[in-house]
């Protein structure tokens, strides 16, 4: 996938992204909006890590978000399994610098339509801390609706937190919900 939109293109991670992705990725602003398997601080080693892992994906389904081709975010889906097989989990980061520009609204949206494109999904979810007002925006301008809270159901730096679900339908992204 080499998505442009608007403001941003997603396309692969590739070898020489590792400087770029630790000078955006290393900062606990953005660590504490995510899940603890995004290491803080990060590092090269774990640039390297994560790149070999992506590279080895097969179909791809994590992306970096690029503003003239230098990566300043990642985005990516979770695919489920089994009876949730036709669900997937989408998470996101954006480098501090870039907030507040729609650049991570613009890449929500193309990967959402990738991957109904793509998967055989039905649905495609996320699950913000609750007080990550800025993401939650990002899913609503996207076209996701909330669901529900999920109370007390994360602990993120020694803080139980609560966490909030949205999701979108294959049925309601293709009658324009986003």
């Amino acid at each position: 996938m080499n998505t442009s939109v608007e403001r941003c293109t997603l396309r692969p991670w590739r070898e020489g992204d590792q400087h770029d992705l630790v000078r955006h990725a290393n900062n606990r602003q953005i660590w504490l909006g995510l899940r603890d398997r995004f290491p803080h601080p990060y590092t090269l080693p774990d640039a390297d890590a994560f790149l070999t892992r992506a590279g080895a994906q097969n179909p791809s389904t994590v992306f970096a978000i690029t503003i003239e081709d230098r990566p300043v975010g990642g985005i990516g889906l979770v695919l489920g399994s089994d009876v949730e097989r036709i669900s997937a989990e989408i998470g996101y980061w954006l480098g501090e610098a870039y907030w507040g520009r729609g650049i991570a609204t613009a890449a929500v949206r193309a990967l959402t339509s990738q991957a109904f494109a793509t998967f055989e999904l039905n649905r495609i979810f996320a699950i913000p801390y609750a007080d990550n007002s800025a993401s939650i925006r990002v899913l609503v301008k996207a076209g996701y609706r909330h669901e529900g809270t999920l109370v007390a159901s994360a602990i993120k730096d020694g803080q139980i937190r609560d966490q909030e679900l949205f999701a979108i339908t294959r049925q309601e992204h293709s009658h324009g919900a986003s």
